[in-house]
């Protein structure tokens, strides 16, 4: 379960979703309630004062000054169009309902005070609350609900295709909203549908919503916009009468009065901007700089704190993706034979100060990993599609490839050219890799928008030359990447797929063959495959917390054995270097470091 959102802060996945052990109680014909899960019962009860991680007497005030890389041009961010500032989506506008940072797979009324559904899912209704107001006073009603989403399905291609279950939505009464399902017997649904964006019909009526725009949008939420410097700054204010200030699942939360996205050229001049106090938090993605770039007076001194930020999530599988849409990948065995030339214990060793661990399921560090041989239900739940799968998948567990770190690649060479030769590839006379039936080189260009991730290509290209490949690198801007990535116009590029602890619908925007055609979907690989396709529909329509576990250990073994990417490599938790003024729950959620709608200003002496 994964609600489509375009505000990232430093790659971190601020996807919450999960599935707790157990099956759904039973629950009378359209009860109403104040929250849902997944597969077991809610934590918090109905009479809740706020979530346990919070600190309700976290003091209010101060600004947050964060880094976001490259550019924006529009504060629109439903549309396809421009890229849109960040933050502009999670601090003006509110759902339907909210998550528990601290437990999986649940949520709790934010625009309605209670949801119902009926005991085949095949719709929900939402109570919106009374006091729930827009910015200028207007109250939110049904008809902005039912106006967003029906806005929302056709403006913007992802969207659709995450409510593509939904079939319409109708107004029951004044405060009531009721969404009917084209399908029965999905338990994720009507939460889907809780995580729903309402934006305000009566401000977007007389205003082009498909256009980019840099004027102030009208939101619910905790903040609003104050400065738009575009492309190279945003800030957001406190809104001083927020109508939610005072519900139970904001208690202790929306504590900086202004929060302020500052844009710079690369990570790397991100970091000085933090060295000199220019910016507040900095979450690190880069081993080298964890390693090497933390040692300035201010964190000797104790002004800087470094923390590693521990969450239960599954860990993202990241990897050196191919696009299956050119022909030269379209061999599992090319596939194979190109991870084989991947010498990650190398990398770690000299490149990551062996800070990492490499990933070898698609639900790392969960029990949705895969391991070992399939066996009992999951032997039973492939058995049908065995002629359709690799052999190996039922006789051999499957691994990533090992070295021994030196950078004497031969093994795995040696297996990664006889691969190519029985795919039908061979080296000719001046030591290209060309094929056999229309004489083409194989050349991959990997496509970055970073220019740090070239230290960690240039060696991959060196070993692929070893096979007879010829590799470059293109590093471009963060719009013309985009633009690129949305017309899936690459050869390789380094992809991250973040999953939940109950993952559901947006499979088949990961993996899905619909997904593969239509252009920016999150299946940029342009996977199309009748066995993944079938247990994709498996885990949407699991019934218990047992066949969801089952399903998705099978999609990872059938993933991982068609050697769709090569896999990278994980940390177990979050990097975060932090100035001292800057407050946060000790320790974070289980499930989402929190940030920044936890975090809070611990007073008024200057950063550096």
């Amino acid at each position: 379960m994964a609600w489509i959102e375009r505000f990232a802060v430093a790659g971190l996945a601020l996807i919450v979703g999960g599935g707790l052990i157990g099956t759904a109680p039973a629950m009378a014909e359209d009860e109403q309630r104040h929250g849902l899960s997944l597969f077991g019962s809610l934590k918090y009860p109905a009479d809740f004062e706020r979530f346990d991680y919070v600190n309700p007497d976290a003091p209010k005030g101060g600004t947050l000054r964060y880094a976001s890389i490259g550019s924006f041009d529009s504060l629109n961010p439903f549309i396809v169009k421009g890229r849109a500032a960040t933050g502009i989506s999670t601090l003006l506008y509110e759902t339907l309902m909210t998550d528990a940072q601290d437990e999986p797979a649940s949520e709790y009324g934010l625009l309605a005070e209670s949801v119902s559904h009926p005991d085949d899912y095949s719709s929900v209704t939402f109570k919106l609350r009374p006091g729930a107001k827009w910015h200028d006073g207007t109250r939110v009603t049904p008809e902005d609900v039912i106006w967003t989403f029906e806005t929302l399905k056709v403006t913007s291609p992802a969207i659709a295709f995450y409510y593509a279950d939904v079939e319409f939505a109708e107004k029951l009464s004044p405060l009531e909203v009721r969404f009917t399902f084209a399908v029965s017997g999905n338990r994720e649904l009507p939460q889907i549908v809780g995580q729903l964006p309402v934006l305000p019909k009566h401000y977007w009526e007389s205003r082009d919503f498909n256009a980019t725009t840099l004027d102030a949008p009208l939101g619910s939420g905790p903040y609003r916009v104050k400065d738009v410097d575009a492309p190279t700054s945003i800030t957001y204010e406190r809104v001083s009468d927020y109508w939610g200030a005072n519900l139970n699942v904001n208690i202790g939360a929306h504590n900086f009065d202004e929060v302020r996205f500052d844009y710079f050229g690369d990570s790397t001049i991100a970091l000085e901007a933090f060295k000199g106090g220019q910016i507040d938090v900095r979450f690190e993605n880069s081993a080298k700089d964890w390693a090497t770039g933390y040692n300035f007076p201010a964190v000797k001194d104790g002004r800087v704190r470094l923390e590693e930020l521990r969450t239960a999530n599954p860990e993202p599988m990241q990897g050196f993706a191919m696009n299956l849409r050119r022909s030269k990948f379209s061999d599992a065995r090319v596939r194979e034979a190109i991870a084989l030339a991947f010498d990650f214990e190398w990398a770690n060793k000299t490149l990551f100060y062996g800070q990492y661990t490499r990933t070898d399921s698609y639900f790392e560090n969960s029990e949705l990993a895969s391991n070992g041989l399939p066996e009992g239900a999951e032997l039973a739940l492939l058995e049908p599609f065995r002629d359709q799968l690799p052999t190996t998948l039922f006789t051999e567990v499957f691994e990533t490839s090992v070295t021994d770190g030196s950078g004497e690649n031969r093994r795995n060479l040696r297996t990664a050219t006889r691969l190519l030769k029985e795919a039908g590839w061979s080296v000719n006379a001046d030591g290209a890799l060309v094929n056999n039936e229309s004489g083409d080189a194989f050349e991959i260009e990997f496509l970055l928008v970073s220019p740090t991730f070239e230290r960690v290509v240039q060696p991959y290209l060196q070993s692929l030359k070893k096979l007879g490949i010829i590799g470059t690198i293109r590093v471009v801007d963060t719009s013309q990447y985009q633009n690129r990535l949305d017309g899936f116009d690459f050869d390789m590029i380094v992809h991250s797929a973040a999953q939940s602890l109950s993952p559901g619908n947006e499979q088949r925007e990961f993996w899905g063959c619909e997904a593969a055609e239509r252009n920016g979907s999150r299946n940029v690989i342009g996977i199309c495959d009748p066995v993944v396709e079938a247990l994709i529909d498996e885990i949407i329509l699991a019934k218990d917390r047992e066949t969801l576990v089952t399903a998705s250990r099978s999609l990872d073994r059938v993933l991982l054995s068609r050697h769709y990417l090569v896999p990278q490599w994980h940390i177990p938790f979050t990097r975060a270097a932090v100035w001292s003024h800057i407050g946060h729950p000790d320790p974070t959620p289980a499930f989402n470091p929190g940030f920044p709608s936890v975090w809070w200003h611990a007073g008024d002496e200057a950063a550096n």
